[in-house]
């Protein structure tokens, strides 16, 4: 089923998640695959979507830094690239407080999260809180930012909520703070000296 970036299908789409769905959706980055985190059947569906090696986590996306603070804990430093690039293109893994999603999501202790620039996506993460948010695409190949080519490559998810073509300059920036240094898991559309600027 595809639905428009409208009152009606974000709706429909956050339906979808509670009901444990699968929805492609679009950010500010790419287009992505996500579920309700909590749920641990649709979380290991989205593995098989993709092709995805079981060892890597997947992200989550939030509404916001204030929703992120009943799952995750903030150190000084990430906390403060959150404060003035969320909502944007930075991923952050911060320490997991939640221990319901330490299950469902299979990860010890860390847990990589963002808040999306993207309007559409902002909606639907008012009505759900978190998403499971990664690229959709098989593990390995490019990322989709044409809502035509990712429809007809990806199979077997419930509902595709079609923003139009994301305009972006490719995938997010995941950082993390290991004893208070800036470590670069990807770089993406911000750089290192860019987020270093900030701190």
């Amino acid at each position: 089923m595809k639905v428009k970036c409208n009152q009606v299908g974000i709706k429909k789409a956050s339906e979808i998640v509670r009901d444990g769905g699968i929805i492609i959706f679009p950010t500010d980055t790419v287009y992505g695959i996500g579920c309700d985190p909590y749920n641990k059947k649709s979380v290991q569906k989205i593995y098989r979507i993709k092709s995805r090696e079981k060892i890597k986590s997947l992200p989550v996306l939030a509404f916001s830094k204030e929703t992120v603070t009943k799952i995750a804990e903030f150190d000084k430093d990430s906390e403060n690239i959150a404060e003035k690039l969320w909502p944007g293109p930075v991923t952050i893994i911060l320490k997991l407080t939640d221990k319901k999603l330490k299950e469902s999501l299979n990860v010890a202790d860390k847990i990589a999260i963002r808040v999306p620039n993207h309007q559409c996506t902002l909606k639907l993460l008012k009505k759900c809180n978190f998403i499971v948010g990664t690229s959709a695409n098989i593990s390995g190949s490019p990322s989709f930012r044409n809502p035509e080519e990712c429809y007809q490559n990806i199979q077997d998810y419930d509902l595709f909520l079609d923003g139009g073509i994301i305009t972006s300059g490719g995938e997010s920036t995941i950082i993390e703070f290991v004893d208070g240094k800036l470590k670069i898991h990807r770089e993406g559309v911000l750089t290192q000296k860019e987020i270093l600027k900030l701190l």
